[in-house]
């Protein structure tokens, strides 16, 4: 009887153990957690046009809406992870970003708000096939 109630034991104490292995990062999961957070950031999704003459970037909302960009640390980054999408220097990439919106204190731009970037989430392939897009050339 002594060795059934060891032999039970040892094998509740097995079937108890947990495999702690670390998740894998989900970007919805974050995207969503994006939402929950109160810390003063949004997430928003639209297209991200950065021009390296002028150092000027802008984002434009699915809206329309178009907001200058804080030229930064996280908004180079941005340009990096953009870059291999763009076909020429003011082709817009689709991205989905966690920004701080502030008022536009800059008076040669005319925008009413900026962007600040905190977390890239998301950066898309540019969809080739707009019909909204007019490319002219000679």
């Amino acid at each position: 009887m002594k060795k059934i109630a060891i032999i039970l034991l040892t094998l509740v104490s097995f079937l108890n153990c947990k495999n702690d292995t670390k998740p894998e990062t989900n970007l919805e999961d974050n995207r969503a957690k994006s939402y929950d957070q109160n810390d003063g950031y949004i997430t928003i999704k639209g297209e991200f046009v950065y021009d390296e003459n002028q150092n000027a970037a802008v984002f434009q909302s699915p809206n329309g809406t178009i907001y200058s960009v804080v030229v930064d640390d996280n908004m180079h980054q941005l340009n990096k992870e953009v870059k291999p999408f763009k076909e020429d220097l003011y082709t817009s990439v689709p991205v989905t970003v966690r920004v701080k919106k502030i008022k536009n204190t800059n008076p040669n731009i005319e925008w009413e708000y900026a962007l600040e970037i905190k977390d890239i989430l998301k950066v898309e392939k540019p969809n080739t096939n707009k019909e909204d897009v007019i490319k002219l050339s000679n």
